[in-house]
């Protein structure tokens, strides 16, 4: 019996109090924080330009950028024709759209070709349940608006301009069905395109980089399959590229008269092969970049001449280029090791030079252009951080722990310059440690004010992720899970052992699937930690995965079982943080939720706080805050979403004894 599955009853006004209650007694055991929390809010804020703009994009004769405004919580998203000279026009400021001191989330942005009329979902609860927009950017008027309840950030248009493409949920928020709608048509007679019935998948739309292709995605956790239609002809039929088979994964993108295709068909860390668009089935893939078993994979972008390819390689992200008219290659080389390299926004098809992004553990994002045959590189821009902030004031390093069956687990540090493993500082370690979604270094503007106060951060690189190739992924799923535990704790104990942490001063955050491991570490080695931030986290395991009336569930068996078959009930409640809560002693722990969650419904974290607190011997504290107008992102404005920071920031330096002002 679940003694707390009455707080699943969101429409119960006593549900909702209960929450508030949570809430206000949250505020009142922190509030001797508040000097810390207003500090580190100031500190933040203070190194951020709020008037700030990213660096313009070309597509089509246009620049494309967003700015922000001080004192403004979103963005504006901007364009100038033909050169960044010419004047500017805001196709949409968000500030706008907003509801005051309310949530409001815009994605899927898209320009029609001829660069005339512009579309966007808007969210404004959290639930991810959007309304379609399309404005003329002629005339400055929003002409439709009557579309409503799609899903996010999918949306394409065909070459026509008049076509647009976009995506509805089922009744467990999954992406399903790709309808079509003509703009100034009765979006009642939109034309369903494809329904994909299978509960494991995910549809999506877009159109290649190259315009001549309009592509229905659908992707399970290990299994794909895409669709194509030429984009001149966006009322015609799409044609399979290659039909699905369990455990094949492949992505699609486009050059002259082949599709380029990134695939794991008889390839663990994913191999690209070639196919002609006429005939694209897998009999007919040829190698481009064949399997590296020491080289994971991750994506390509494909141009009129080159092709760059996303990789990992000894646990550090990658940029390749491959000329394809001369077959020559490299690698885009780097100033740091620890250190992580993205592609940026590369929308132009017929082009020689690529934009990359880069960023370290100390240095701020950082966005370059290379020549993509000579090398040369410019620096675009850096993002600026205000004040003192100095990067060689700063070090970071990578070291290694050994994992309960012998594994080596890297695990990324910053800390200040003056600190030495000495046995005496305070240490947060963060992990996620699923999905194949690896934890890369990157700069942080709040992070500084836990470095200037004597904290060591460290990140995690434990199995669940993708860090170390494809295996790593593979070892930390299924009935595998129990690994990304105990590399976490492993990495702890590290980090401890080699002086860097204090053995009373080490804190642990994780979120959403970050959650769990939070979970499910505290359970196991509570005496480990003296405090914790567990964030939207998926805590109840086993009633969520038991019940596929719950968004997202039945998408969820292949990444962690199906719990209807009994090796993965019992190997699942194993782990389940909720199922596995006893009668010990546990760290402090900071529980942040949201209300609106679709991914993680708040009614997980608040059953394990109340099972927790109902369990837990000793004097910790356990702490519940839900955002009651948010859904798993949190605060959607930039400025809530600093102050919620400071909040969790100063519970966690206040139980690690850490001073409110900065060290000297």
């Amino acid at each position: 019996m679940d003694e707390y599955g009455w707080l699943r009853e969101k429409e119960n006004p006593e549900v909702i109090d209960y929450l508030k209650a949570e809430n206000a007694y949250a505020v009142k055991m922190t509030s001797g924080n508040r000097q810390l929390e207003n500090k580190l809010y100031e500190e933040i804020l203070g190194r951020i330009k709020e008037d700030d703009a990213e660096v313009p994009w070309s597509k089509d004769g246009f620049f494309y950028y967003e700015r922000t405004v001080e004192g403004k919580a979103y963005p504006l998203l901007c364009r100038r024709r033909g050169s960044m000279d010419a004047p500017e026009e805001i196709m949409l400021d968000i500030n706008e759209r907003a509801p005051e001191d309310g949530y409001c989330s815009v994605s899927g942005t898209t320009v029609s070709p001829n660069g005339r009329l512009f579309a966007w979902l808007e969210d404004t609860s959290g639930y991810e349940h959007c309304d379609l927009y399309i404005k003329d950017l002629d005339s400055g008027e929003i002409i439709e608006s009557s579309l409503e309840d799609l899903a996010p950030w999918s949306l394409a248009w065909g070459n026509d301009n008049e076509t647009l493409f976009y995506t509805r949920q089922d009744e467990t928020n999954r992406p399903d069905r790709v309808y079509r709608h003509r703009v100034g048509s009765d979006p009642a007679g939109d034309e369903l395109v494809f329904h994909e019935p299978d509960g494991r998948f995910f549809a999506g739309v877009e159109r290649t980089r190259s315009g001549e292709w309009m592509l229905i995605g659908l992707e399970s956790q290990v299994t794909s399959e895409y669709h194509a239609l030429p984009a001149d002809d966006p009322w015609g039929e799409f044609k399979v590229i290659a039909p699905r088979r369990q455990g094949i994964e492949y992505s699609v993108d486009h050059r002259g008269k082949d599709f380029y295709i990134r695939t794991n068909d008889k390839a663990e860390n994913f191999r690209i092969v070639r196919a002609a668009t006429r005939s694209p089935g897998d009999r007919n893939w040829r190698n481009v970049v064949p399997h590296d078993p020491e080289t994971y994979i991750l994506g390509l972008d494909v141009f009129s001449d080159h092709m760059v390819v996303s990789q990992r390689k000894g646990g550090y992200r990658q940029l390749r280029v491959v000329n394809l008219k001369t077959r020559k290659e490299r690698t885009i080389d780097l100033p740091e090791t620890v250190s992580t390299v993205r592609p940026d926004t590369n929308e132009e098809f017929d082009t020689d030079v690529y934009r990359f992004g880069y960023t370290s553990l100390v240095t701020p994002g950082s966005i370059f252009e290379e020549h993509l045959d000579t090398g040369e590189r410019t620096l675009l821009k850096q993002t600026e951080v205000l004040g003192e902030y100095d990067p060689g004031d700063y070090v970071t390093r990578r070291m290694m722990a050994q994992s309960e069956d012998g594994t080596q687990v890297p695990i990324s540090i910053v800390h200040r310059k003056d600190i030495e493993p000495d046995g005496t500082n305070p240490v947060l370690l963060y992990g996620y440690g699923s999905y194949g979604s690896s934890m890369d270094p990157y700069f942080s503007y709040s992070r500084v004010s836990l470095l200037d106060r004597g904290v060591v951060y460290a990140i995690g690189h434990i199995r669940g992720g993708s860090e170390m190739g494809r295996h790593w992924y593979e070892e930390g799923k299924f009935l595998n899970k129990r690994h990304t535990f105990e590399d976490f704790i492993a990495c702890a104990e590290a980090l401890r052992d080699s002086g860097w942490a204090h053995p009373d001063r080490i804190a642990i955050q994780g979120g959403s699937a970050g959650g769990l491991l939070i979970g499910a570490t505290i359970n196991m080695r509570p005496d480990l930690f003296r405090v914790a931030h567990a964030s939207v986290p998926f805590v109840d395991v086993m009633n969520t995965m038991l019940d596929p009336t719950i968004p997202l569930t039945v998408i969820e068996y292949e990444e962690w079982g199906n719990p209807n078959d009994p090796v993965y009930y019992e190997y699942m409640k194993s782990y389940s943080p909720y199922d596995n809560v006893m009668a010990q002693d546990y760290p402090d722990l900071l529980i942040t939720a949201g209300l609106n969650d679709p991914r993680v419904h708040y009614w997980e974290p608040a059953k394990w706080t109340a099972r927790l607190r109902d369990q837990a011997t000793g004097e910790g504290i356990i702490l519940l805050k839900t955002n009651m107008g948010a859904g798993h992102g949190g605060d959607s404005g930039r400025y809530g979403g600093l102050k919620e920071t400071a909040f969790e920031y100063a519970f966690l330096l206040d139980h690690l004894n850490c001073p409110v002002q900065p060290l000297d």
